[in-house]
């Protein structure tokens, strides 16, 4: 398969376990064609992270353990505005930071740096079962991260994590800070959607990134990148990006789950501290309600 697309950068934006790793595994294959299913231990990587550390150091030529955060933020959109002009194709770029502006104010991803962000939304409640189980911890800390508007990842402990610092800013701050940005045009995608038509989802994701690809192309890749599939290969041979000791990284991707997990009082934490986007962005807090707004009766969401 041949894919020409506008060169540039497009931004693959998501809160922690909302399906960014499921989105790159259907561009690895729709990138493979008939070679697929590809081996989750070794995607095309056409899609990278921006909190790389090891990519930063390698454009700076600077020793990251030798700076502040602060001071890495700060040299973190001339990166990305190099890369971008160096672009020769399309390059997907994972982005697991919330959308926020330097101490002089100019964006961390650079201004007219990419041209398109595509945004993996999921339910909130769901997200906790499942960061719980990424970062081996318990759901009541997973839920405290989310609902932390200071809250981050990769910050400096006993020594320099893999990837870079990034703000979160809680579920709610991580959501709009990207929703809500005028710099970079984005086009919303929620997980659950995803999972009830892959098809119509990963469809109008690369439409909107102008990236070409048939019907048929897109039917193989998501077959390609099934559930089923990830889970066979991780049981065979592990995964990679796998954190936590026992729990497997693909589990079961079911939307709701989160109904047969959480405690009254844990579903509580987060619908008050999110309940105004959650309802904005049709995921009900009624905990009798078993239905999700479709997304085409959504105002504002995008």
């Amino acid at each position: 398969m041949t894919m020409s697309a506008e060169p540039g950068i497009v931004w693959l934006a998501s809160f922690l376990k909302s399906g960014n790793t499921w989105f790159r595994i259907f561009l690895a294959n729709l990138a493979a064609g008939e070679r697929g299913p590809v081996d989750i231990n070794n995607l095309d990587e056409r899609v990278n992270i921006a909190s790389s550390r090891h990519e930063f150091e390698a454009a700076t030529m600077l020793d990251s353990g030798l700076l502040s955060d602060d001071d890495i933020d700060d040299l973190r959109a001339r990166v990305y505005q190099c890369a971008a002009g160096n672009a020769g194709d399309l390059r997907w770029v994972k982005v697991h930071d919330a959308y926020t502006y330097t101490a002089a104010g100019e964006p961390l991803l650079g201004r007219d740096t990419a041209r398109a962000a595509v945004y993996l939304v999921r339910d909130p409640r769901d997200v906790a079962v499942s960061l719980a189980h990424h970062l081996n911890t318990t759901i009541d800390a997973a839920i405290k991260l989310m609902n932390a508007a200071d809250g981050a990842l990769g910050q400096r402990g006993k020594g320099l994590a893999s990837q870079l610092r990034q703000k979160l800013l809680g579920w709610s701050g991580h959501v709009t800070s990207w929703l809500d940005q005028t710099d970079v045009a984005v086009h919303m995608v929620r997980y659950e959607d995803l999972r009830a038509d892959p098809a119509a989802g990963f469809g109008a994701a690369l439409r909107f990134a102008q990236m070409p690809a048939t019907a048929a192309e897109i039917d193989r890749a998501i077959r390609h990148a099934d559930f089923a599939e990830l889970q066979r290969q991780e049981s065979e041979k592990g995964f990679a990006e796998r954190t936590s000791r026992t729990a497997p990284f693909f589990r079961s991707g079911r939307a709701g789950g989160w109904r047969e997990v959480l405690t009254a009082e844990q579903a509580a934490a987060i619908e008050e501290c999110h309940g105004p986007l959650m309802n904005r962005l049709g995921y009900p807090t009624d905990a009798r309600s078993n239905c999700y707004v479709p997304a085409t009766a959504l105002n504002g969401a995008h």
